[in-house]
């Protein structure tokens, strides 16, 4: 592999070159992966101190990187999934949409072996999840197994909104029937 200047562009998942014990602090834009420090986002590496960032040019556009907050649509449910188009990146816009994936097993902390994805999320509901990982080329690893993160706004089977009446139940608007979903604790309380 070609050794990369503080000039080159790098990619996510690429290596901070030029790194040696003791490891510098891994900032924005970076992980840390075992004894590696990797690029989270696609930009410069930047030195400050002892602390390693990459930035972005295109800072008005964020991408998600591990442990950005974001908000996106439920577009496609599997027994082993949940996609999520994601459109906000850290209370930002994104100029573009990336796709992430919740699995069973990052919807909530306990009991995860009765869960079910369908009891957590339907298609159209809007949701805030974190970024726990990268993933693959496809799509990002999303968590909602905090008590803030979850269902955030949906509609009932009747097409009415659903209000919040607890962590794991939201009730219709319109005909006050109850619906299961993994609802993320409403801001302020």
């Amino acid at each position: 592999m070609a050794s990369t200047s503080m000039n080159d562009i790098l990619l996510p998942g690429m290596p901070i070159p030029g790194l040696v014990a003791p490891l510098p602090s891994s900032g924005k834009g970076t992980y840390l992966d075992g004894n590696y420090i990797l690029a989270s986002t696609v930009g410069r590496l930047n030195k400050d101190g002892s602390t390693v960032t990459v930035t972005s040019n295109a800072s008005s556009n964020p991408v998600p990187e591990p442990n950005s907050v974001v908000i996106g649509t439920i577009t496609r449910l599997t027994p082993q999934q949940a996609t999520v188009a994601i459109t906000v990146v850290d209370g930002r816009p994104t100029g573009e949409e990336f796709q992430g994936v919740v699995r069973v097993q990052d919807i909530r902390l306990t009991e995860r072996d009765k869960l079910r994805v369908v009891d957590s999320f339907r298609l159209g509901d809007t949701v805030r999840a974190v970024v726990i990982s990268l993933g693959d080329a496809r799509s990002y690893y999303l968590s909602t197994a905090r008590n803030d993160l979850g269902v955030l706004f949906a509609n009932s089977e009747a097409g009415a909104p659903l209000t919040p009446i607890s962590w794991q139940e939201m009730t219709c608007s319109l005909t006050g029937k109850n619906e299961k979903r993994k609802v993320a604790k409403p801001d302020g309380i």
